[in-house]
This record gives C-alpha cells, sequence and structure tokens, in this order.
C-alpha cells in the first residue's frame, strides 16, 4: 500500500469519531507503527494531504504540528516533514535548575550513560576562573555521553572542586541526587547557550551527521553562601531540545 492509499480517507475518516485533525493524526501515528511510514520517512507536503484528505489546510497544519511537537515527525526548512529516528523530543523550562536525570525520568525516558571521565585532575586555567580555584588546589571531573531510551542526547563534562565532589566514582548516575546526599546541591545557576554545528567527533558520539545543529550549553552553579559549586560544558543534539522561557512585562 503507498502512502496516498493510507491517507484515503473513505478508509479511516467517514466513519470516525472526534475531531478531524486528531484522526489524521492518528491515521499517520497508524502509519508509523505498522512500518508504512519507517524512520526518516518523507511525508506528503500539507496541501498534498489536504488534496488527499479533503481535509483543510487549516486541519492538516494542526495534526501535523501536534506530531511535531512530540518529537514523531520532524520539519527541516527547504526539504519538507519527516518521520522522526525516535530520538525524544524534549522540552526544556529555562526557569528550573534541574539535572538531565531528573528531567528524562519525570517525562518517563529510561536513561543510561556511557563514562568519558572521571577522575581527579589538575584544572585548566579556565577551570580555576570558573570555579574560583586558588594555586595548587585540584580538580574533580566527569565526562559522559548521556542517553534517553537509548538514544544519544547530549556530551556533559562537568568540573567540581574536589571538597564538594571528592570521588567523581561516587557519581553512577544523577551529579545532583549525589551533591544532595552531601547537602551540596547547586541552588541556582547561570547559563549560556550558543548555536553550534557539531563537529565530526562530537556528531559521531550523538549518531548524527557532522555539521548537523547542535547546542552549547555552559553552566555555573552556585550554593546559597554563591559559591560555584559546579562548571559543566555539554553539546545538546538540536532536534531534540526545545528550551522554553517565561517572560513577564518589567515594572518601572
Amino acid at each position: 500500500m503507498t502512502v496516498e492509499e493510507f491517507l484515503t480517507p473513505a478508509a479511516w475518516l467517514e466513519d470516525a469519531a472526534g475531531p478531524r485533525y486528531v484522526r489524521l493524526r492518528q491515521r499517520i501515528e497508524d502509519g508509523i507503527e505498522t512500518g508504512l511510514l519507517p524512520k526518516s520517512a518523507p511525508l506528503p507536503a500539507e496541501r498534498e494531504i489536504a488534496t488527499l484528505t479533503g481535509l483543510s489546510r487549516v486541519t492538516v497544519r494542526r495534526a501535523m504540528q501536534d506530531l511535531v511537537d512530540r518529537g514523531i515527525i520532524v520539519q527541516r526548512q527547504g526539504s519538507g516533514s519527516f518521520v522522526g529516528d525516535g530520538t525524544p523530543k524534549v522540552e526544556q523550562s529555562l526557569s528550573q535548575l534541574t539535572s538531565f536525570t531528573e528531567d528524562m525520568e519525570r517525562r518517563g525516558y529510561d536513561t543510561s550513560v556511557e563514562w568519558l571521565e572521571r577522575g581527579i585532575h589538575t584544572p585548566s586555567p579556565e577551570e580555576v576562573m570558573a570555579l574560583a580555584l586558588t594555586s595548587g588546589e585540584a580538580v574533580a571531573r566527569i565526562a559522559r555521553l548521556r542517553r534517553a531510551n537509548g538514544r544519544p542526547m547530549a556530551i556533559e563534562r562537568a568540573s567540581l572542586p574536589v571538597d564538594i565532589l571528592p570521588n567523581p566514582q561516587a557519581v553512577q548516575g544523577s551529579l545532583y541526587e549525589v551533591l544532595e546526599q552531601s547537602g551540596s546541591r547547586p541552588v541556582r545557576a547561570l547559563q549560556r547557550i550558543s548555536a553550534i554545528n557539531l563537529p565530526e567527533q562530537e556528531a559521531q558520539m550523538l549518531g548524527v551527521e557532522p555539521g548537523m545543529a547542535g547546542l552549547s550549553i555552559v553552566r555555573t552553579s552556585y550554593l546559597r553562601n554563591r559559591r560555584v559549586v559546579e562548571f559543566t560544558r555539554s553539546i545538546y543534539r538540536g532536534d531534540a531540545y526545545d528550551f522554553v522561557a517565561e517572560l513577564r512585562l518589567g515594572t518601572t
């Protein structure tokens, strides 16, 4: 069966109940689940779907947007719409200080980690400045590839003072869980987010093509007494994250 035949309305639209955009959305999901629409397969343009189904462009657009918001479909400017590759789509708030593990588990995703580095080291000049270290102090480093539902999502490289994290090997899952147990979990952070094209090595680790859009996030986290407790540099897949911030009208 072709995609065009699958979308013919006589087979699924005419006698079904519920809003038409919901029925179209469910029909496309059925095609994905049955394998008619495999991962990364292109979809007809919205105007073609409207012609095939007899639905309005507004109805088609709403159904497609619902699928995009859930990460089931991805849209590429100039190329069209495609079935997603299974990468979870995460909407991340910029107003809450949470860990990767907490974010994923709250959404029902299983998390796993591939360790790239974990130990005590001589700090770099950047780490000395970021963590306000004194001469002769060492730094604890943990670097890992983070996965959700088996899919690579981010590369995280965290540096902490050794009195905050004396044993990096103690971090098995969530860093913040370990810090909370010792009373050193950060309570606020400053983040700088930049758009990047993923270099070859990082792209290979994340399972995408080199040059694909990514996000570089540098976070400096603080304790209640304003001491810097964590300096993290992360690279995230650009197709897996939407960062959301709530804005309010300022007072004068």
